[in-house]
């Protein structure tokens, strides 16, 4: 009895799973689609097949430019999320002291409050220091909301390593930085790759912050699409879509061949 409950229970949480996973990816194929439709708009369901708005985009410069921008931008947030939350991460860890639940509520912070009005505050801040660099800005505000996610990552991985292997480190005569280095690092990369994937999908993909900082000559990837959706409404709007579906794919491709997706994940 025992033995058939646990085997329905488990087939009720497949299916479950199942519908949540299918409803999850059923919209990401609506865009798939409408890309390779050979109409000048869009329609559904899609009429013929091209492969000329992919071509059309990817030679287009409003589409070109804004993308390796963002990139640019995703890679430098990242980079700065992850030299600033890897400390952050270990000092919470792996050190007790007063007010240190008050500073770990502050550093996530941005996970739960709404990034549109830390873009406002941002432009504030930015305005009040005359701070007019658009670039500076907007990895500065880009790694100040996607620190948390390398600090949460980092530090679940911290948490699953024996703390003891960095004590026998500094033992042997090892300094900080060496123990980091040739101890803590190699186990705790799963929660690096991780905290800056995530870093680096949340910059590309924020509209918030950037909406506030950006200029005509620095103009993030999600700023490029809402104009082009506002002027016009081809399949070319859904081969860019297909194609930052494409990234993210090829980016969690990647996260499994480094270091293994379900153990990446599992932080």
């Amino acid at each position: 009895m025992h033995e058939g409950g646990l085997g329905k229970g488990a087939i009720l949480l497949y299916s479950v799973t199942g519908v949540i996973t299918f409803f999850l990816l059923v919209p990401l194929l609506f865009p798939i689609a409408l890309s390779f439709s050979d109409t000048p708009f869009v329609v559904f369901p899609p009429k013929g097949f091209t492969l000329q708005w992919y071509w059309k985009v990817i030679n287009e410069p409003d589409f070109t430019t804004p993308f390796m921008f963002s990139v640019q931008l995703g890679v430098f947030a990242a980079i700065g999320a992850l030299l600033i939350g890897t400390p952050t991460a270990m000092g919470l860890t792996r050190y007790s002291f007063p007010g240190r639940g008050v500073v770990q509520g502050l550093v996530l912070s941005p996970l739960v409050f709404p990034m549109l009005v830390t873009g406002i505050a941002l432009l504030r801040l930015f305005t009040s220091i005359n701070s007019n660099s658009s670039l500076t800005n907007l990895v500065i505000g880009h790694t100040l909301v996607t620190v948390p996610y390398v600090i949460r990552t980092v530090s679940a991985s911290l948490l699953l390593i024996d703390p003891s292997t960095e004590d026998a480190a500094r033992t042997l005569g090892a300094n900080t930085w060496m123990t980091f280095w040739r101890v803590t690092r190699p186990q705790i990369v799963p929660g690096l790759f991780a905290g800056g994937i995530f870093a680096f999908v949340t910059s590309f993909d924020n509209y918030s912050i950037s909406m506030w900082l950006a200029d005509a000559e620095h103009f993030p990837m999600p700023m490029a699409m809402f104009a082009l959706i506002s002027r016009m409404f081809d399949p070319g709007i859904a081969a860019i879509a297909s194609l930052m579906i494409l990234m993210s794919i090829v980016i969690v491709v990647v996260l499994e061949r480094l270091t293994g997706l379900q153990r990446a994940m599992s932080v």
